[in-house]
């Protein structure tokens, strides 16, 4: 889900370097390296940590997930997820990607970058083959996964970002605050919990976008992870990666994940789809709307397995076709296609130019929740 394209004038950000620490995370990442001064407010790493040993290292820079270290089968600490390792190299003016943030206001794609609400038609950033992709990230203002949060650590396992979004910022009506908070669990599951308000009606779809391999190994790619989904039906996109209203079933095609298959099965598939998406860019609807698992990633080279549990409809599967080998990520390591699967629940993209799917819209008075949670296990 990339190709952001971002104009000169929305990237004008004012740094400042802070305190220096030796203290790095298990990760190997210095903290120090993420305590700067963006946009006149302060980021940083914070790790958090389980009974266990598992630790999550989150910047409040655009809520992103920086690195995630689960035990492999042989106990042995792996870090699962793609990002970098300095606050630097996530600026939009150096790296145009979406690792490990939270997006908002509207995760995946919105048609021509415009939709109606109670008459007034809402005009947002077309920044995606002329639609608006994660929350438009031109136009002035940033999408969420380039803002600074305010964040508190009240104990070793959670962190608590917020974020006022206000009128009109990237074209979405209403003043929404949202908070999002990440908790290692007992049970060695990173729980992420989204809750948001708004003054007036507006639209709202929130997820993360963590690029996982499970291997711990960048350099090879997740084409031989199995993947698993409670999925029936998707939805089909045209070669401008917008869904088209239908809602098909996986029956027989290379989006039958129902039984459990590798990530790379069918994906030099000649199948339209496969091609449209360049692999798998597509969203999934999910047999039942019940939190529960709704989804497994497992990795034969590590043993990691990750359940995913969510009470979202639907989940964005996206095989890191647009990885080049032109981003180099944590400890040097260049990013090249298919490095990593993203697994991003949410609701259906476009939403809120098809009636026909649950509602995405928010009104005043009431409160957004969802809830997403990666479970770790070994095999």
């Amino acid at each position: 889900m990339k190709q952001i394209l971002i104009p000169a004038f929305a990237m004008a950000m004012t740094i400042v370097s802070c305190n220096n620490s030796t203290n790095r995370t298990l990760s190997g990442i210095d903290p120090s390296a993420f305590d700067t001064i963006v946009n006149g407010k302060q980021t940083a790493l914070y790790t958090l940590t389980n009974a266990n040993g598992l630790e999550a290292g989150i910047t409040n820079y655009g809520g992103r997930i920086v690195s995630l270290m689960v035990p492999d089968r042989n106990g042995d600490m792996r870090d699962i997820v793609l990002g970098f390792d300095n606050i630097n190299d996530y600026l939009p003016e150096n790296n145009q990607t979406d690792f490990g943030a939270a997006i908002g206001r509207y995760a995946n794609r919105i048609n021509q970058g415009r939709f109606v609400i109670d008459g007034d038609t809402a005009v947002l950033p077309q920044n995606n083959y002329g639609h608006c992709l994660h929350g438009g990230t031109d136009m002035g203002t940033l999408g969420w996964q380039y803002r600074v949060y305010d964040a508190q650590q009240p104990n070793d396992s959670t962190l608590i970002l917020s974020l006022e979004d206000a009128d009109g910022n990237n074209g979405f009506p209403g003043t929404v605050n949202a908070q999002i908070t990440y908790t290692l669990t007992a049970d060695n599951s990173l729980k992420i919990d989204y809750t948001a308000t708004t003054d007036k009606p507006t639209v709202i779809n929130l997820t993360n976008h963590s690029y996982f391999n499970l291997g711990g190994d960048p350099t090879a790619s997740i084409l031989d992870n199995i993947l698993t989904l409670n999925a029936s039906g998707y939805t089909p996109v045209d070669s401008t990666f917008m869904t088209t209203g239908e809602i098909a079933t996986v029956e027989n095609t290379p989006f039958d994940f129902r039984g459990g298959r590798a990530i790379g099965d069918s994906i030099t598939s000649q199948s339209e789809q496969i091609r449209n998406g360049k692999g798998y860019d597509h969203n999934f609807v999910f047999d039942t709307t019940t939190e529960g698992v709704v989804a497994n990633l497992y990795s034969p080279a590590s043993g990691i397995s990750m359940d995913v549990l969510t009470v979202e409809p639907g989940i964005q599967v996206y095989s890191g076709n647009f990885l080049d080998g032109t981003v180099k990520g944590k400890k040097g390591i260049v990013y090249q296609r298919n490095a990593a699967v993203c697994l991003e629940t949410q609701h259906y993209p476009d939403s809120p130019n098809k009636p026909q799917w649950p509602s995405v819209r928010l009104n005043p008075g009431e409160k957004y929740e969802t809830s997403t949670t990666f479970h770790f296990t070994t095999k």
